[in-house]
């Protein structure tokens, strides 16, 4: 046989077809639990982690997954990417605001009766450049827990000249229930964001006070190199129904914090203003405390009290105030149906 023959048999030989590729699972690298899975829990909630007596941690309807990414459009602020799986899920944006047809408001929500055991949700909200929008979020209702915890994380980034309003509804926190909060914040210095948190200890009026297990709640906020801007911690492990005091709620049953982060307004100015109007409150009796931020980046509030209308009706009036010094703007009813 000659070599040219050998070559020529060679080059005729079948060659076994490779395996089919593997069609990726649904979610793909966003149910590996490295995802999910916050990095650290707080050691008041991670000591009651454990094995589960139901549905084990990244089963079907234990770990909630939103991404959203909003971006400027020739028309408006525009929602261009959005992956979801239950029981997180959003209602279409709408552009109900005549003052302000450019900006989405956007309500997420949940499809379960509430956060359980071994839940992990993981929530991302992402802004491009130039873009404005409004956020919200039903309810959540950390329901009793027996067995490990559950954690809750957002991130938001926001792009340059972003003006992002993240407000969600109060979280309530049941009896037993072992809740970890993560708050994630990505800010360019030419951005704005005013962010609100609302915690509430139990089931009000039904009694329920402070008969949670553990609550905690961390904000980290950021600018994209990874200088620190703000942080606040939250921790709260109350011993027969107290709290522990002055230091840690006084007894308090709602608690909430409101953050403006801005350049658009001297952090002064907005200290000033945010104290003007919700010092009347304290006859309905809300406790507060406003401070400005290191580098004039912004104010903090916190506020304490202990009727849950009353404290929605301060967060909204601080909102509505810090909306028309920002933009020039008055704000809207917010609708969420």
């Amino acid at each position: 046989m000659t070599l040219a023959t050998a070559r020529d048999m060679a080059d005729t030989t079948p060659v076994p077809p490779e395996p089919p590729t593997p069609e990726p699972r649904y979610g793909g690298h966003r149910l590996d639990p490295r995802y999910y899975e916050p990095a650290r829990v707080p050691p008041e909630v991670a000591r009651h982690a454990g094995p589960l007596d139901t549905l084990p941690t990244g089963s079907p309807g234990k770990v909630g997954l939103l991404d959203l990414e909003f971006a400027l459009t020739g028309r408006a602020t525009e929602l261009v990417g959005h992956y979801e799986k239950s029981p997180l899920q959003i209602m279409h944006p709408h552009y109900y605001d005549p003052a302000r047809p450019d900006m989405p408001y956007t309500y997420l929500l949940s499809t379960g009766a509430g956060v359980m055991q071994g839940d992990r949700l993981r929530t991302d909200l992402t802004f491009g450049d130039g873009t404005s929008a409004h956020v919200t979020a039903a309810y959540t209702k950390v329901l009793r827990m027996e067995h490990d915890y559950a954690v809750a994380q957002t991130n938001i980034a926001l792009g340059a000249d972003a003006y992002v309003e993240y407000l969600p509804d109060p979280v309530i926190a049941f009896a037993e229930a072992r809740f970890y909060q993560q708050t994630r914040v990505s800010l360019p210095s030419s951005a704005t964001l005013v962010l609100g948190e609302t915690f509430v200890a139990g089931r009000l009026a039904r009694g329920e006070h402070h008969e949670y297990s553990a609550l905690a709640s961390d904000l980290d906020v950021c600018r994209p190199d990874g200088s620190v801007v703000a942080l606040d911690r939250v921790r709260l492990t109350p011993i027969a129904g107290a709290t522990g005091g002055l230091a840690v709620l006084d007894d308090r049953d709602v608690l909430s914090m409101l953050y403006v982060l801005t350049e658009r307004a001297g952090a002064a100015e907005i200290g000033d203003l945010l104290h003007r109007v919700l010092s009347p409150f304290a006859a309905d009796g809300l406790v507060l405390g406003v401070s400005t931020l290191p580098c004039d980046a912004g104010v903090w509030v916190r506020l304490l009290g202990d009727d849950t209308q009353t404290m929605v009706h301060a967060l909204t009036t601080a909102w509505q105030a810090v909306r028309a010094l920002l933009t020039d703007g008055s704000s809207p009813r917010i609708r969420k149906n």
